[in-house]
């Protein structure tokens, strides 16, 4: 079978490729082997080719954080799955045709699900969700600050926060992202700048806003800290800057504020097994109904993964790259 490997971390387009390897072999109990149908290259993983992300496995390794797939074949006393179930993997290691993986780890999905969004479904949907609820409880009327809007995970974070009835300041690069962030439910649109504070309180009413959501870093992180009310908490979960995160430290004694981490790993840790099955229920329910979304740029077959890698690195995209190991779906 294909298996995108690393020989070396670096350029990913020049350290990636696919390899031809064993097949995974037949499930043992309590396993399940599935054909992956589709996988994104994320940030993360471009990342993990570079040797810049929190794993550095042993070389040759291969990358992938998120897929979906159909299932071939269970193990036995694999009870709730069936050849034939679409599942996403919470397990790492994607970038293959087939995967063999502990049944517990395969989470099924439903029926008439659009395979192009399942694969996305893993980690920036359950992302945005999970630091919309864990770090400040916010009901109907109360704000949101949000930088890389025009991302996966700002787009639905807007979508999500919407149909709570919370409102969103949506702070982008580009000014004519505006309506088309607007037609997804943002409140505001507004381009970064030093200023930025000052126009988010002018455009919310000075509105008492409890929750800033940072995926640039560097001075980005600062800025935002400035959008928000004292006794607030910025929530950073990416650095699209390469930069740490600069947060002032009166910010931290005068105001109050909280600087705290997202991972996705710890926010589903602290739930059960059927805690998060639910969540990723609800989140593929609302797949199906079409109500969240990822554009999707372009799809390329695993044998032209360089190809796919240095597109994914490319500015002014639009949307997600998207891999598809086993024939085009």
């Amino acid at each position: 079978m294909k298996q995108v490997q690393i020989d070396r971390y670096g350029t990913p387009w020049e350290v990636a490729r696919c390899a031809e390897v064993a097949d995974v072999g037949a499930p043992r109990p309590g396993e399940v082997v599935f054909d992956v149908l589709a996988f994104p290259i994320n940030p993360a993983d471009m990342w993990f080719c570079r040797g810049a992300y929190r794993l550095r496995p042993l070389l040759p390794a291969t990358p992938g954080a998120e897929c979906v797939g159909r299932i071939a074949a269970v193990g036995a006393g694999v009870t709730d799955l069936r050849p034939g179930d679409l599942v996403i993997n919470l397990q790492r290691e994607n970038w293959a045709q087939r995967r063999r993986v502990k049944a517990e780890d395969a989470v099924p999905l439903p029926a008439g699900i659009a395979l192009r969004q399942a694969a996305m479904l893993r980690i920036n949907p359950p992302t945005a969700l999970l630091m919309l609820t864990d770090f400040e409880h916010l009901a109907a009327g109360d704000w949101v600050v949000q930088n890389v809007a025009n991302s996966a995970v700002g787009r639905i974070l807007i979508v999500l926060a919407r149909q709570r009835g919370i409102r969103t300041v949506n702070v982008v690069r580009r000014p004519e992202l505006a309506d088309e962030l607007a037609a997804l439910g943002a409140d505001h649109v507004l381009v970064d700048g030093p200023d930025l504070g000052d126009r988010v309180k002018r455009s919310t009413g000075d509105a008492r806003i409890r929750l800033a959501l940072d995926a640039v870093g560097g001075a980005a992180t600062q800025r935002l800290s400035d959008c928000i009310a004292d006794s607030g908490t910025v929530v950073h979960y990416g650095s699209m800057s390469g930069e740490e995160p600069v947060f002032p430290r009166s910010a931290l004694i005068y105001r109050g504020l909280s600087l705290e981490g997202f991972m996705l790993g710890r926010g589903l840790a602290k739930r059960t097994t059927a805690e998060v099955r639910e969540i990723y229920a609800g989140l593929a329910a609302q797949l199906v109904g079409g109500t969240i979304s990822a554009p999707i740029d372009s799809v390329y077959p695993i044998e032209r993964i360089g190809e796919a890698l240095r597109h994914a690195d490319q500015g002014g995209r639009n949307g997600k790259i998207l891999v598809t190991p086993n024939g085009p779906i």
